[in-house]
Formats: structure tokens, sequence, C-alpha cells
């Protein structure tokens, strides 16, 4: 476990939200929810210490491109320097709810999947409601597109009625357990 993590942790444990990074169990099944079979446009919401997007480089092509949001600015300067030999990555150090400014800034219009471990049942509801249809305005209009989570709690499920699909599964296998669900934005 990096030193780093933990000190984010301790240093603002509702905002890192877990003491230890996701096993390797989670970060597979998370990485099997994403279509990587061409280049993709990824958002990655809180990606902490970075376990499940060394998982996605492994498997993204080339011409990808992967941006993260880390609002924890020491995790976001060791992401920079972690990442920094990866011309797919880019890294910010920013709120969530910056993501339609982050995109716009880049001339993203959509984005193929956005992936976040934010603890979402802690946000209230002025907060979540606005970041979740942020999220669904920002993905393609195509089959393949999704916003992926990993959580605690599935209750997210009640505040996105928004997108016409979803596919749930359980991870026993990582502390805690969690949910993995893919929202996606077609049916």
């Amino acid at each position: 476990m990096s030193l780093v993590f933990l000190r984010s942790f301790f240093r603002r444990p509702l905002v890192v939200a877990s003491v230890i990074p996701s096993f390797p169990a989670l970060v597979g099944r998370v990485a099997r929810r994403f279509d990587l079979s061409a280049p993709r446009r990824i958002i990655e919401l809180g990606p902490g210490e970075g376990v499940h997007t060394r998982e996605l480089l492994r498997r993204l092509p080339a011409g990808s491109q992967l941006l993260l949001i880390e609002i924890d600015e020491v995790l976001a300067a060791h992401l920079k320097e972690s990442f920094a030999d990866d011309e797919r990555v880019e890294v910010i150090h920013g709120e969530a709810n910056s993501l339609p400014e982050q995109m716009q800034q880049r001339g993203w219009e959509h984005c193929d999947y956005v992936l976040s471990g934010i603890p979402f049942s802690i946000l209230p509801p002025a907060k979540k409601t606005p970041l979740i249809q942020s999220i669904y305005d920002a993905l393609k209009p195509e089959p393949h597109a999704a916003f992926v989570i990993y959580q605690v709690t599935a209750e997210l499920r009640d505040h996105a009625p928004m997108f016409p699909r979803l596919e749930s599964e359980y991870c026993l296998q990582n502390f805690p357990p969690m949910f993995v669900i893919s929202f996606f934005k077609t049916p």
C-alpha cells in the first residue's frame, strides 16, 4: 500500500474515503466493464493513487485519452509524477463537479466512459444530483458508453434515473466489499 494514499486518507478521510486502495480482484472486475477494442476517451473521478488507472492503461489502445480529476492535491501530484511518461494521461487537481468545464477546455463534446470511486453515498443531494447529470451529459450516446462506479452501497441506483440501463455485481474480494455498477447512456 502506498504511504501517499494512507497519509491522504488520514488528512482528509471524507474525501479519500478509504484507508487502502482497491484490491486486485476489484480492479479486474472494474476494468472488465470497459470495451477497449478501440481508442477511447475516459474520465476518472477520484483516482486516488491510480490502481484502476494503471489497469486501464495496461489495456487501453494507442490513441486513447485518460483524464484524471483528483481533489486531493498530494494524490494529484503523485498521479502526475506516476504517469508523466504516458501521453494518454492528463491529471487535473480539482473537484469532480468541474467535469463539464474540463471537457469544454479540451474541446471534448463527449467521452466514452466515466469511472468513479468517489463516495457518492456521503455527498449531499445538492452536489450529487448535478454531478450525476453532468456525467450523463458527458457520455456519448452509444451502446458502450457508461458511467462505471465501485461503491460500498448501491444507493446511487436511486439517484440516477436518467440512465436507462444498468449492470451490477458485488465484489466480496475487496476490503470493504464493493458494488461495481455500470450505468449505460443508451438502452
